[in-house]
């Protein structure tokens, strides 16, 4: 029996649904914990497939989980759903044209991330109901990635407790592994208060919230210089206090967020952080309150789950684009600087080349040079087995949160490419299923790289989801 193609066959019965989903919720973009008609639109393509629903996962009203089948080994998909805010455009054109002015858009790609891991987990689904294989697929709808932590929640709350494999995969300009690279990431809102005064007949009698935002992002530049090359630290302001300025600011609000390779780096990172706003709050003689919005933690690679992936994605080849399809991905490189299209190649380890759309597998060995970012699927990889794939859905060199990502988001190559991740993503969960020693393999890859370091939350007591993040 070959086990791939029967999964592949699966896929690809279930295959016209799952795309239209992804269209579906590429024109309802919904950003960070709002996404409550795309979470419906899965909820409803989950009962249609015949999946017990579990809804509100972790008390967040966008959150679901699907489950079908009995017995057997637990494997969860991890799907998303968040759009940007922003990034509105028009698809299937190669230049700027917002749909709505300030608009959200789909600059990730996660329309097609939730539903090729839907897509996959059908699949897989219904080739175990086929063969009357015990196992337990599940499907974990996943709001918030983009800055809202929603995984680091549902892990905190035993979400993922009996899960014995975690698969996903992300939108990408190449057909690969993903690297099991991502920085722990904490956000976080210092929130000065002043005292408000006339700022010409009194201005003695006023103490400016501002005035300490001001001091505390100069303390946090002259930190760079003395924190670890491969940290991060950025800032948004988020209240400046009004906009008169006859007014001595009362109140302003400044949002960090404060990147380093594992939890124990970030969080020395943010004390010092933390400790140049009071040292800002000092000075201006205002008091600073800091407020974690949400925190993430670096992810955890695993060499079995890594070499099972790869095989599958090298047994399936790359996705078969056409003409049509790289001449769009022509005109969107046209787009494109040509340090945009270098650093791309470089992240990969791999020679700059004119091919428009990957038509190849990147070594799972690749000398790379990443360009790292964070994701809460770090926390999923800290309690369960955990692996990525990456689908070449858009043209090579395209930079993420752009709207150069969301003109390409239901373009038939971005559909090619996830019905190809659904496929490598289904077989490699069939092979946790009926290989007791590769399962077994991945289970004790994650107590080795966990034995002197078990994971511990980044999430600090006390610090919910960030529901409402237009007033977090």
């Amino acid at each position: 029996m070959n086990n791939r193609s029967e999964i592949w066959q699966q896929v690809d019965t279930a295959k016209d649904r799952l795309i239209a989903l992804s269209d579906r919720i590429w024109g309802m973009p919904e950003v960070c914990y709002t996404e409550a008609r795309s979470v419906a639109e899965h909820i409803e393509e989950l009962r249609h497939h015949g999946f017990r629903v579990t809804e509100n996962v972790a008390g967040i009203p966008t959150a679901v989980i699907g489950e079908a089948g009995e017995g057997g080994p637990v494997i969860a998909f991890l799907g998303e759903y968040d759009a940007l805010p922003g990034l509105s455009q028009e698809a299937g054109v190669a230049e700027h044209r917002p749909i709505e002015a300030g608009g959200h858009g789909h600059g990730c790609g996660h329309n097609l991330l939730g539903s090729a891991s839907l897509l996959a987990a059908i699949g897989l689904k219904n080739w175990l109901a086929e063969n009357k294989i015990p196992g337990r697929v599940r499907y974990y709808g996943c709001p918030a990635e983009e800055g809202g932590a929603a995984k680091a929640f549902m892990v905190r709350a035993g979400a993922f407790d009996d899960a014995d494999v975690a698969i996903s995969w992300h939108p990408n300009s190449f057909w690969e592994v993903a690297p099991p690279l991502s920085l722990a990431n904490t956000r976080a809102d210092f929130i000065f208060t002043g005292r408000a005064a006339h700022a010409a007949a009194s201005p003695h009698l006023g103490r400016s919230a501002l005035d300490a935002v001001e001091l505390m992002n100069v303390g946090v530049n002259y930190m760079r210089e003395h924190m670890p090359s491969d940290a991060r630290v950025h800032y948004a302001l988020l209240d400046t206090g009004g906009i008169a300025p006859n007014v001595v600011q009362a109140h302003a609000r400044v949002r960090y967020s404060i990147r380093a390779v594992d939890l124990p780096g970030m969080l020395e990172l943010v004390a010092r952080v933390h400790n140049i706003a009071k040292g800002a709050a000092l000075m201006t003689e205002t008091k600073v309150e800091m407020r974690i919005v949400s925190a993430v933690s670096n992810i955890l690679g695993n060499s079995p789950l890594e070499k099972a992936l790869h095989n599958a994605m090298e047994e399936l080849g790359p996705p078969l684009f056409d003409e049509q399809d790289r001449k769009f991905a022509r005109e969107i490189r046209a787009t494109l600087s040509p340090e945009e299209l270098a650093s791309v190649y470089r992240a990969i380890g791999q020679p700059q080349t004119d091919t428009p759309l990957a038509d190849f597998l990147v070594p799972l060995d690749a000398q790379r040079k990443p360009m790292i970012g964070s994701t809460d699927i770090g926390d999923v990889s800290w309690v369960v087995p955990t692996v990525q794939a990456h689908a070449p859905t858009v043209a090579i060199g395209t930079p993420f949160h752009t709207w150069q990502i969301v003109a390409q988001g239901k373009s038939p190559a971005a559909h090619k490419a996830m019905v190809h991740a659904a496929k490598a993503m289904a077989a490699t969960g069939a092979a946790m299923v009926t290989d007791v020693s590769l399962l077994a393999a991945a289970k004790a890859d994650l107590t080795e790289r966990t034995r002197t370091t078990p994971y511990v939350s980044p999430l600090a007591e006390g610090v919910e989801p960030p529901l409402d993040m237009s007033i977090a």
